[in-house]
């Protein structure tokens, strides 16, 4: 195989539609610790770095298990994946994973170095469940519970995380910040359940689309969105921010839009695009959201 071709594999491999949810966390956290005054670049520039390469880790672990499970058949209408289709051996794809997570270890040491064991145990645990997410005895997105961890650490963990890091202290304004920035990274999960409902089932992956149904799907995809927008309201009633941190919802049209598509939407093929899309809306509602935290104290 070419090298442009090869190396265009692992960037797909790498999946780039759902590295919002590894940038925006790591945005709005740092948004909040420039707000009271204590941001600091190093730790944040190395918590993102740490995120992506978490995020990327996932990735290639998710291919490599589901590929191991079968759960990757012809019958598969989401993105190719690189080890099912033969592009990259399993083996090597079980290398990349180990490489990628050994590398966010030794990057989040100096995380660890700067801001305490409580950084390790966090690390740890993120990167077991990015691992456990696909494989061992009790794979988290094979019982219904992939939901839960990406809204717990591509959320809650991630936003409290980066706040930590850059304060040394944790803080409310970060836990309600994060619910809003979980919501919206576990909704490209809910895309992507969506999509594959009907080869997950017969692969034995329960998702929570396998285990109650499309319509499930749909109303925790309207759930999200919602939680998304109360957060800014309450950042403005109940914290005390001006009328500039409701900037966020400039992106509201752009979330009905993705809310017709999921309602309406029949033929699972241009869920694909739909999911790039629900990326993508995270990542404007995420920087809307952090400059409108940053214009509240300027």
């Amino acid at each position: 195989m070419p090298n442009t071709n090869y190396l265009k594999c692992w960037i797909q491999a790498a999946r780039p539609q759902t590295l919002a949810a590894a940038f925006v966390p790591v945005c709005v956290g740092a948004s909040l610790a420039y707000h009271n005054n204590a941001f600091d670049l190093i730790p944040t520039i190395v918590a993102l770095l740490c995120a992506f390469l978490i995020q990327i880790g996932t990735n290639f672990a998710n291919d490599y298990f589901d590929f191991k499970k079968g759960a990757d058949t012809e019958e598969r209408i989401g993105f190719e994946r690189a080890t099912a289709t033969g592009q990259i051996s399993a083996n090597t794809m079980r290398n990349a994973t180990l490489v990628t997570m050994g590398l966010a270890f030794l990057l989040g040491l100096y995380l660890v170095w700067h801001a305490g064991w409580v950084i390790l145990v966090i690390g740890i645990l993120s990167l077991i469940c990015g691992i456990l997410y696909t494989g061992g005895p009790f794979p988290l997105g094979y019982n219904g519970l992939g939901d839960l961890f990406v809204f717990l650490f591509f959320g809650i963990v991630a936003v409290m995380g980066t706040y930590y890091i850059n304060t040394l202290t944790w803080s409310a304004s970060s836990f309600w910040a994060s619910l809003a920035v979980g919501a919206l990274s576990t909704n490209i999960l809910v895309v992507n359940n969506l999509r594959d409902i009907e080869q997950d089932g017969p692969a034995g992956k329960n998702t929570l689309g396998v285990l109650f149904g499309e319509g499930v799907l749909r109303w925790e995809y309207l759930t999200m969105v919602i939680i998304s927008w109360v957060v800014p309201l309450y950042f403005y009633y109940q914290l005390g921010y001006s009328t500039v941190i409701l900037i966020p919802y400039l992106s509201l049209p752009i979330a009905v839009i993705l809310l017709f598509r999921i309602w309406t939407n029949k033929d699972k093929r241009k869920l694909n695009k739909t999911l790039e899309h629900t990326a993508q809306f995270m990542v404007l509602f995420g920087v809307l959201f952090s400059t409108a935290i940053i214009l509240d104290v300027l």
